[in-house]
């Protein structure tokens, strides 16, 4: 029987998906569920690591289910994953020895600033071009293990293993997650064991590390039926870059989940951002290591699902688009939504969200607005950052995720930017990436270039705006910002 599927395991912040594409790069099948979210204390951010298992698992089978195909006819299995959530298990019984600590989670921010205290900025930056943030893993393992009884007796002694969810998932690793850790040196492609050292975290801990295309090993045959190649592994926004075809360097992407994520291909070079941004990893193929610069938005889509959850003005996110349209704008009301702090390019944790320009003939309408666009402008503080950094032009920007479906915001960010924004014909890109990567490791697919055939563009919207308007807009974005960053802790 001809093996020609790929299963995408597309492991998120608040669900899991499955997918299976073809060999044309089609969706065949698709399962999600929805995955919990707990928050024991207030800036604490945890999930149950075999809640995260036991929904991946269901929503493969379900996909191979609806697709109506052999397990026999899948030629790889990919992972795709959240990246900087961490989980810490016993390698001996596979059971975690505390919840999964996610990305969006502040739990560490005292650890965080005993390594300011300790002088450790620049040489983290140097080594993993990371700051110190809450944000990425190591600090995380290092709060399990200092907090979680009898963690580190056993973790000294090499029972315990760390993995993103990805590890969890296979117990494996690949760059682009190791490269979210503040514990994995970009250049040497290995973990640091000077970081290692600094973050009291124990060498025997740590996963092997691979290329993102891959054969890591082959899957349990309990879980399908057969055992087949799990040939993929990387990190979601990475693999959102090579499922949008960003194969080039200066092709860029930025998708519209939780949070946003704008990642440029930076080619085979490293270097280091100075203006905010992080160097990241893209993907590993073979000898070759393609690099990104990511600007990182804490707070997207999260901005929408606050206005529904918390203010109660907005009965669905996918409303917001037709209500915002009742104003012709915003009426100078500008939303700072910054309430995990503002991430890139700022890298300030202190700040709060704030809503200014407000009168007394404001609606409904222009703060949902406002909303909407604040996304769009963060997404233009990073587009800036970027530009700062490069020497080569970003010609367009593809675009994905869920708020990537609102088109008012999509022409206001064509808009903000100057240049126009193209969301695919497929818009799970992000499970596509790392099929691709998956179907390249085993033949499905023989090379970049074939794959640049099977990407087809959407919608594309072109920038409307004059210079001068867009101009002042942002302008006033900016001056918000800047209220944001004096208002006093």
């Amino acid at each position: 029987m001809q093996k020609k599927f790929i299963l995408a395991l597309d492991s998120g912040t608040v669900k899991n998906r499955a997918v299976i594409f073809d060999p044309k790069g089609e969706m065949v099948a698709y399962a999600e569920k929805k995955l919990s979210v707990n928050a024991p204390c207030a800036d604490w951010v945890e999930q149950d690591a075999d809640e995260i298992w036991s929904t991946q698992l269901w929503t493969a089978q379900e996909a191979l289910r609806l697709a109506n195909i052999s397990h026999q006819e899948i030629a790889a299995v990919a992972v795709t994953n959240q990246r900087e959530t961490t989980v810490v298990w016993n390698r001996y019984t596979g059971r975690p020895v505390y919840s999964a600590i996610s990305w969006q989670s502040y739990q560490t921010a005292q650890i965080c600033e005993q390594l300011r205290q300790e002088g450790l900025q620049e040489e983290i930056r140097q080594k993993t071009s990371l700051v110190i943030n809450p944000y990425f893993s190591g600090t995380k393992i290092r709060w399990i293990l200092d907090n979680v009884a009898g963690a580190r007796e056993l973790a000294e002694r090499g029972d315990l293993v760390f993995g993103t969810v990805d590890t969890w998932l296979m117990w494996k690793s690949d760059y682009s997650n190791a490269s979210r850790s503040m514990l994995f040196h970009l250049k040497n492609l290995d973990w640091d064991e000077e970081l290692l050292e600094h973050f009291h975290v124990p060498r025997s801990m740590m996963p092997e590390v691979h290329p993102s295309s891959y054969i890591y090993g082959m899957t349990d045959p309990a879980c399908f039926g057969s055992a087949i190649p799990i040939a993929a592994c990387i990190g979601n926004q990475q693999a959102d870059l090579f499922g949008q075809a960003c194969f080039d360097k200066g092709q860029a992407k930025n998708s519209y989940g939780e949070g946003s994520f704008f990642l440029v291909n930076a080619g085979n070079e490293f270097r280091h951002s100075q203006n905010g941004l992080i160097t990241t990893i893209a993907w590993g193929i073979g000898d070759e290591v393609t690099y990104a610069l990511e600007g990182s938005i804490f707070v997207s889509g999260a901005t929408l699902e606050w206005l529904q959850k918390g203010l109660g003005i907005l009965h669905s996110m996918s409303d917001s688009e037709w209500i915002a349209k009742q104003v012709p704008d915003t009426d100078d009301v500008y939303f700072v939504p910054s309430f995990r702090g503002l991430s890139a390019p700022y890298w300030d944790m202190r700040t709060t969200g704030m809503i200014i320009g407000l009168k007394e003939r404001t609606q409904r309408a222009h703060i949902i607005r406002a909303a909407l666009c604040a996304l769009a402008y963060q997404v233009r503080d990073v587009y800036e950052a970027v530009r700062s950094d490069i020497d080569f032009d970003i010609k367009d920007l593809r675009v994905d995720g869920g708020a990537s479906q609102n088109n008012l915001l999509m022409q206001f960010q064509a808009d903000m930017l100057g240049i126009p924004i193209i969301r695919p014909y497929i818009t799970e890109t992000t499970s596509l990436g790392a099929a691709y990567l998956a179907g390249l490791a085993t033949q499905v697919w023989q090379s970049m270039d074939e794959l640049r055939t099977l990407w087809h563009e959407g919608i594309r919207f072109t920038p409307q705006m004059d210079e001068e308007h867009r101009g002042a807009l942002y302008d006033g974005w900016q001056n918000a910002v800047d209220k944001v960053l004096g208002w006093p802790d």
